[in-house]
């Protein structure tokens, strides 16, 4: 009797000829979450099979896989010769020990035969399988529709049995969409941002400015441990730290103060592209929501946008506040994000923002200030650091 992981993939379903690409991508993700426990990953029909993990280390390696992007579950299963005796003994061990302290419990079992030469088909197994256990557990009885327990046997080069399914992150493996670079913040919403595109495949970079000393180390700190837990889904991210104060002084000293918060986005939107450019990412990606604060309604986006010439992804764009904060929760990131130690973004926040900026004002505005020495030095001075 062998102990594996048994993975389950659907999305990739649908690549058609292209699936054994993805199918590779998720593999070697999956050894990369896993590399120090020296995996051996098998893939076969739809599934893939993780063996050689130590005991003690299965629950830990379970947990890893459940945050690798294209998993939608898993199990932990035992592998049997598929003599039907086998079987029945290691079904029955599982059971036992599901049933440890119940004195009742429902059940039912689910088969799936895919070597089409053995001797029974699913049906006949579920049946037969079934019975074996009520004769053997006396606290069972059988509901087909809402079981306590699930006894699943897959019939496959060997008997693959297990009781659990335990949820993964879904989505696309990482890497198989591209780059994009994050502009990542101190707060609730970018994190989540980096995190959904990243569930569509994308490999991230990340960006953040930071106005020291108006905003203080605490603070940069945070925006790195929200980097590594965003990391712990998306993979190895390198993060751009760019000091942005004396830019941010310009603006509030030489600019309309209504337009301070939008003018701040641009130049933001200007740098981070060209970080993106040089890690060969193809666009950028945000936390804004439509309306949320002054800077995000319809119009202060479109003046957002005109400064880049990079597509912008801003997958919260949609959602509201709560929804963005319950997937923070579910992914780690919250209590992080309301740690209580400011950003830029809400340093020199202005008493009346505009909240429908005209692009061809906001033009005029940027054009009192020649920014690109003040570009470059913040640039020069970004440090780069390498988040896994």
């Amino acid at each position: 009797m062998e102990k594996v992981l048994l993975v389950r993939y659907t999305e990739i379903h649908l690549k058609g000829l292209n699936r054994p690409y993805f199918e590779r991508a998720l593999v070697d993700n999956m050894k990369r979450a896993l590399h120090e426990f020296s995996p051996r990953i098998e893939r076969e029909h739809g599934r893939i099979y993780v063996r050689n993990i130590a005991e003690e280390h299965m629950d830990e390696a379970a947990d890893r896989l459940t945050r690798v992007f294209g998993i939608h579950s898993l199990s932990h299963a035992v592998a049997v010769d598929k003599d039907w005796e086998t079987v029945v003994s290691a079904a029955a061990e599982l059971m036992e020990k599901r049933l440890e302290g119940v004195s009742s419990a429902t059940f039912k079992v689910l088969a799936r035969r895919s070597d089409k030469h053995y001797f029974m088909n699913s049906d006949e197994i579920n049946r037969e399988l079934g019975g074996r256990m009520l004769e053997k557990f006396p606290q069972l009885s059988v509901d087909v529709h809402k079981p306590e327990i699930k006894l699943s046997v897959e019939v496959r080069d060997m008997a693959y049995i297990y009781c659990d399914e335990i949820p993964g992150s879904a989505g696309m493996p990482t890497g198989t969409a591209g780059k994009a670079t994050l502009l990542i913040s101190g707060g609730i919403d970018s994190p989540v941002a980096g995190y959904m595109m990243a569930k569509r495949g994308l490999t991230l970079s990340a960006v953040h400015f930071y106005s020291y000393p108006y905003t203080s180390e605490r603070a940069r700190d945070k925006v790195v441990e929200l980097t590594q837990l965003v990391s712990r889904y998306a993979g190895e991210v390198r993060l751009y730290l760019v000091p942005f104060t004396e830019i941010q002084m310009t603006i509030y000293e030489k600019c309309p103060e209504k337009e301070t918060t939008v003018l701040m986005r641009r130049l933001m939107m200007r740098i981070a592209e060209r970080f993106a450019r040089q890690e060969g990412a193809l666009a950028l990606i945000t936390g804004e929501s439509l309306g949320q604060v002054a800077s995000q309604t319809l119009e202060a986006l479109v003046c957002t946008n005109d400064a880049v010439t990079l597509p912008v992804f801003r997958p919260l764009i949609g959602f509201d506040k709560d929804e963005i904060m319950d997937v923070a929760r579910r992914i780690g990131t919250y209590e992080t994000s309301i740690l209580p130690y400011e950003d830029c973004c809400t340093v020199f926040v202005p008493k009346h923002p505009v909240t429908k900026p005209k692009l061809d004002d906001l033009r005029t505005s940027e054009a009192l200030v020649d920014w690109t020495e003040m570009i470059e030095r913040a640039v020069e001075k970004t440090e780069l650091m390498t988040i896994k």
